[in-house]
């Protein structure tokens, strides 16, 4: 059966007099897939992709696979044609193109610097958050990030290991060892970092005993009087309630000494009245 073209609205780059790096890395990286001798199923691709580009480079998704097979057969970059009836199983196989593969070419020869490397370390973003999780599940994280490198060196090791002796594959073979050497370098790395966690901290570290968290003598804020020799206090400490001001007491007048008085003699007696009876 005849290859069935795709339709888009997007005009080729190339009809356009443009460049071939219009189109995103991803778009190249599956063209690059169908570059090998071949055609592919957008299944396979994801199968070769997984056992080669997401050692270095990126992990796509089957639905991302099959966006960029109709961008690149839009563009007349990829021949795709149905299976026959003799298949048990309908499917549609991907093939490159000779427009596909001179773009490829153009691209990844170009004389542009291609771009430095982006690191996403998800295991280092939790370590530097560590001082909010426990130091024993932090140091579990790091050992199971040590297994799981393991394991995909082992997976790189296979990879290599069957790529090994196929002339059309000699550069990702390049690839797939410099693959090896980055996980051999990241266990190390891992180890080392699990180490450093198991350490104390360093003497005048945040959290080593002794550590003093106020602000030294002659910062400011400080009170040159009480940073020597006064108790370290808790770092932080919650504000207190604003002090009520003291009422300010007129100064007291000193009283002139009073002159002694001397001491009065007791009421005389009442006397008795003319027109009091007396006594016979």
């Amino acid at each position: 059966m005849a290859a069935r073209r795709m339709t888009s609205h997007n005009p080729s780059p190339l009809q356009e007099g443009g460049a071939a790096e219009e189109l995103p890395p991803t778009a190249w990286a599956v063209l690059g897939l169908l570059s090998f001798p071949g055609e592919r199923t957008g299944y396979e691709l994801k199968k070769w992709a997984d056992a080669s580009l997401r050692f270095f480079y990126w992990s796509p998704a089957i639905s991302q696979i099959y966006a960029e097979l109709r961008r690149l057969e839009a563009l007349g970059y990829a021949t795709s044609r149905r299976s026959g009836p003799e298949e048990p199983r309908a499917k549609r196989s991907y093939a490159i193109t000779g427009e596909g593969r001179t773009a490829l070419a153009a691209w990844a020869g170009g004389g542009r610097d291609a771009g430095p490397p982006v690191l996403k370390h998800p295991l280092l973003l939790r370590v530097w958050l560590g001082h909010l999780t426990a130091p024993d599940h932090l140091r579990a994280l790091v050992a199971e990030h040590i297994a799981q490198t393991e394991r995909e060196l082992a997976e790189v090791r296979e990879a290599l290991a069957r790529a090994t002796g196929t002339e059309a594959w000699s550069h990702p073979q390049v690839a797939l060892r410099w693959s090896e050497r980055r996980l051999v370098a990241e266990v190390e790395l891992a180890e080392a970092m699990l180490g450093d966690l198991a350490a104390p901290p360093a003497p005048g570290a945040p959290g080593a005993p002794g550590a003093s968290a106020s602000p030294a003598q002659g910062e400011p804020g400080t009170c040159p009087d009480s940073a020597q020799g006064a108790p370290e206090s808790s770092p932080d400490p919650a504000p207190a309630a604003l002090p009520v001001p003291h009422q300010t007491q007129p100064p007291h007048k000193p009283q002139p000494p009073r002159t002694p008085q001397p001491p009065q003699p007791p009421h005389p007696p009442r006397q008795p009245s003319e027109d009091a009876p007396t006594r016979g």
